[in-house]
């Protein structure tokens, strides 16, 4: 299949990899850009690190890394956990690849009362910093990067869009961005047309709401399952 990953790099690239490797042709175009904010980390002392995304840490400056490094990460999941471990950083501790799952490593792991800076970035899902603070964990927010959308849709894109088949979607904000570039474009008909597959429910929400095909979403939110549902 013809297939438009609209996620943003370094994410995008991999993706692509992948579905060239399972016989598919990608076009790579991605639709958000993630820009390192260049705010100071606070000032309070942290006992561990949580970590949602593979993009928060080679955001931060080289001397904001060197001062964070030292403490343990809790990293959402092994490809977050690689990008820690890359910029140096140890032990550095897996998460089962959701926010559910990286509260309960880090109960496991941490008693109450352990101060925690989550570094992510602006646009992100109230867990796990609710439930960690609700299990008595002080949970403080570093944003450390903001993902905007490019100005206008990629000219491969918009060229493509009637010969393609089917979208990679994998967070809501970047399917909103998707339609809403589309439309600036003029090419909502042919996106409409084409199959999507959105990583989760809530990621297909506003597709759906716009009359896309959704086409599949797995019962898990993992590559790994999104990949396999795709037919």
């Amino acid at each position: 299949m013809r297939i438009w990953v609209a996620r943003p790099e370094p994410g995008a690239s991999r993706t692509g990899e992948r579905l060239a490797a399972l016989g598919h042709v990608p076009l790579v175009a991605p639709v958000l850009a993630a820009c390192a904010t260049g705010r100071p980390l606070p000032d309070e002392p942290f006992d561990a690190l949580l970590l949602t995304s593979a993009q928060a840490l080679p955001a931060l400056s080289e001397a904001d890394r060197a001062a964070l490094r030292g403490q343990p990460v809790f990293a959402v999941g092994s490809r977050t956990a690689a990008a820690a471990e890359a910029c140096g950083f140890g032990p550095v501790f897996v998460g089962p690849g959701d926010a559910a799952g990286l509260a309960r490593a880090v109960r496991d792991k941490l008693a109450p009362g352990t101060r925690l800076l989550l570094i992510a970035g602006a646009e992100r899902k109230p867990e796990p910093g609710v439930t960690l603070g609700q299990a008595g964990f002080p949970v403080a927010v570093h944003v450390a990067y903001a993902a905007e959308p490019v100005a206008v849709l990629p000219p491969a894109v918009a060229e493509a869009l009637p010969g393609l088949d089917a979208a990679l979607h994998y967070s809501r904000r970047s399917a909103e961005t998707a339609l809403d570039l589309v439309r600036a474009a003029g090419r909502d008909e042919p996106f409409r047309a084409i199959r999507h597959y959105c990583l989760s429910d809530d990621v297909a929400l506003p597709l759906a709401a716009a009359g896309c095909l959704i086409h599949f979403v797995p019962a898990r939110p993992r590559e790994d399952d999104l990949l396999a549902g795709l037919r």
